[in-house]
């Protein structure tokens, strides 16, 4: 888990990775200042090394003085060797509310020059596009850049976040595109897609997968990735009925191409309490692959990064592994030649298996018999208190919350009931389903049938039993594994992830 911190608090902005000679780099925008683009190297994807930073706001007058917003790196592709940053600027002298896109080159990552002669910065015209703070929002949308280059065909893209000039205020919200047609020259097209729904569509990527193309965009209406896909490289772009690729908190993804795979990344949005007031954290989780299904639908599969972590494996096949949580009277573990029998007819038990647990990947092939509850705890002590992952198969729905007593109860707030996350899935009542649970520092992560549901990041709880939970229903287990891994480090320094202990709000003190 990565994220930008220092003397006063900072956060993490938008990101880009690039994976080029075994290295990943990573950029990414640093808030709330937005005064430069920092750069971080990994090995592995998920332990960051802070470089020298990229790239800082241009000099007093300068078109980019002001801030700095989002960036896309791709390989010059008239340059062999050579690197092209695009990236967002504003000017102090306009207020910051004309958006601009500007290039800085590299030839080795690690060194950037910016392009302040010739045809940089752009500008978005006004053929297609907003291009005047006289209207719509009354400032200029041209931000988040993104090339795409197609070695093939030769073909030259390049995307932004943008807003056409009609219809209702609050949905103007495209995909700006412009052609390269030679080297550094741009001419502006119509969109590449138009929703018409959004106010905007945010760090927008294009693919190929298969044989489709696919456009992914963020949306700041309810916070998530979403993607759209076509035949044909310039539409138009359909969606599917569920065209979200992450549940919300997950946002502003970036593409990156490492070794034949597409491995998405992006930041998390998580909330805080410091001294009584409610922050939002952003930090960088690990990376997802991205895949299709049978029906061409986008979906998202666990890193093979964490195969790596695995420092002890162990398998649960018996009854007798289990320990009773809470002792209900109506709850049993019987050893069947199907698998492990877990059940409990009245009430709620959770059956525990062995070992404490802080860092871990769960595996097990489930099956459901009967109508009733079920689901996971982790990181639970004896009381139950932890985090709960609640499973609805039969209509597909997972919901991770965190479910404890208050430290310093009073009257009815004796309890948190934290809703941390919930996605839904192709449910069936028929099954078996394949589950992964991964739980590795404050990173929370639940795969059904190979796809990731659930993708989180919290510290209420930072180790504890891990277990299934039964209420007025029954579960089968196959191929129950849980395997122990690595300590996350926030950085290759050594340090290890800082993480906290369940804490209530109530608990909270207005200063130090």
């Amino acid at each position: 888990m990565y994220a930008s911190h220092g003397f006063l608090r900072s956060d993490i902005g938008d990101v880009d990775v690039v994976f080029h000679d075994g290295l990943f780099h990573l950029f990414h925008l640093v808030l709330p200042n937005h005064d430069f683009i920092a750069h971080a190297v990994s090995s592995d994807g998920m332990t960051w090394r802070r470089v020298k930073n990229a790239l800082f706001v241009g000099d007093p007058g300068a078109w980019d003085d002001d801030m700095l917003w989002t960036m896309h790196v791709s390989a010059d592709p008239d340059r062999p060797g050579e690197w092209r940053m695009f990236y967002t600027g504003l000017a102090r002298s306009e207020y910051g509310r004309v958006q601009r896109v500007g290039v800085a080159r590299s030839k080795d990552l690690y060194r950037w020059k910016r392009c302040n002669s010739g045809h940089y910065p752009l500008e978005i015209p006004s053929d297609y596009y907003e291009s005047s703070i006289d209207e719509g929002r009354h400032w200029v949308s041209f931000r988040d850049p993104f090339f795409y280059h197609d070695e093939k065909t030769g073909e030259r893209l390049l995307l932004s976040s943008a807003r056409v000039k009609d219809g209702p205020i609050i949905r103007r919200g495209c995909v700006a595109l412009a052609r390269e047609t030679t080297a550094d020259e741009y001419r502006f097209e119509p969109p590449l897609h138009r929703p018409g729904l959004y106010d905007d569509v945010e760090v927008p990527n294009l693919f190929k997968l298969g044989e489709r193309h696919y456009l992914m965009g963020s949306i700041r209406e309810d916070t998530k990735i979403h993607y759209w896909y076509a035949p044909d490289l310039e539409g138009p772009y359909e969606n599917f009925f569920d065209n979200v690729v992450l549940p919300s908190g997950n946002y502003a993804g970036r593409i990156c191409r490492m070794n034949g795979d597409l491995l998405l990344f992006n930041f998390y949005s998580k909330t805080e309490f410091v001294y009584g007031r409610e922050v939002v954290k952003k930090l960088l989780p690990p990376p997802k692959r991205l895949v299709t299904n049978r029906e061409g639908r986008l979906k998202v599969k666990s890193f093979s990064g964490f195969n790596d972590l695995v420092t002890h494996r162990e398998s649960v096949t018996a009854s007798y592994q289990c320990k009773y949580l809470f002792g209900n009277p109506h709850a049993s573990a019987v050893d069947r030649p199907d698998g492990l029998h877990l059940s409990c007819k009245s009430g709620n038990e959770a059956f525990i298996l062995p070992g404490t647990h802080e860092d871990f990947r769960l595996r097990a092939q489930l099956m459901l018999e009967g109508s009733g509850k079920t689901g996971l705890v982790l990181r639970t002590n004896e009381d139950g208190d932890g985090y709960y992952l609640s499973l609805d198969l039969i209509n597909g729905m997972a919901q991770m919350r965190a479910w404890g007593a208050n430290p310093r109860p009073e009257f009815e707030h004796a309890f948190r009931f934290m809703p941390l996350q919930e996605a839904h899935f192709r449910g069936s009542d028929q099954g078996p389903w394949q589950i992964e649970v991964i739980v590795h520092g404050m990173y929370l992560e639940f795969s059904i049938d190979g796809y990731v549901v659930l993708s989180l990041v919290d510290d209420s709880f930072t180790d504890g039993l891990v277990g299934f939970y039964v209420e007025s229903a029954a579960v089968c287990l196959k191929g129950l594994q849980i395997e122990t891994l690595k300590r996350p480090v926030s950085e290759d320094t050594g340090a290890q992830s800082i993480t906290t202990a369940f804490v209530a709000p109530d608990a909270e003190t207005d200063g130090p």
